[in-house]
């Protein structure tokens, strides 16, 4: 007979554990409301990484393409090809800087505008439609329980980390 036991876990200590399963939750939420949201905002001729763009230029107006770049964690060169696509839709507009020629400002244009408050609206109905099984306190605690954790885990506040994996656009190098 064999004297050898395997220890018996505590009842207390599995109890006092916290509940797993959150993180993998967290990723099936995001790439669902990823994906629903990138459906709604195609439907006014946008990506998400689009959005996003338009959002820092109108919350900076005049920034460069440098400190775009610089926050989005992006080499420059690959902001300019984002901001072509924005100019080619007439959203956004490169305006030579008066204190140095050689650096362009950039500006959301009034067409852009437009866009951005049907994407305000649309933003809001997407997240109605994501928080409905919660009460209003609820999803303020939520925001403010996943706001803790993304600032814990170092990221930039109203910045997709997505950005630094986006495709080249086609031609490109």
């Amino acid at each position: 007979m064999s004297t050898d036991r395997q220890p018996v876990e505590d009842p207390d200590a599995a109890a006092a554990a916290p509940p797993r399963f959150g993180a993998f939750l967290l990723a099936q939420l995001g790439a669902h409301a990823a994906g629903r949201f990138g459906e709604r905002v195609g439907e006014l001729g946008l990506a998400p990484p689009d959005v996003g763009l338009l959002r820092m230029i109108a919350m900076d107006p005049g920034r460069s393409q440098r400190s775009l770049a610089a926050d989005l964690g992006v080499v420059p060169s690959r902001v300019v090809a984002l901001i072509d696509n924005l100019e080619q839709k007439g959203f956004v507009e490169r305006r030579r800087s008066a204190e140095d020629r050689r650096h362009h400002e950039l500006y959301v244009s009034e067409e852009g505008s437009r866009v951005l408050e049907r994407v305000r609206e649309v933003a809001a109905a997407h997240e109605d439609d994501l928080f409905a099984a919660l009460d209003p306190e609820d999803r303020v605690r939520l925001t403010e329980l996943l706001g803790r954790i993304a600032g814990q885990q170092g990221l930039t506040p109203g910045v997709h980390p997505g950005y630094r994996n986006l495709p080249k656009r086609p031609g490109r190098r």
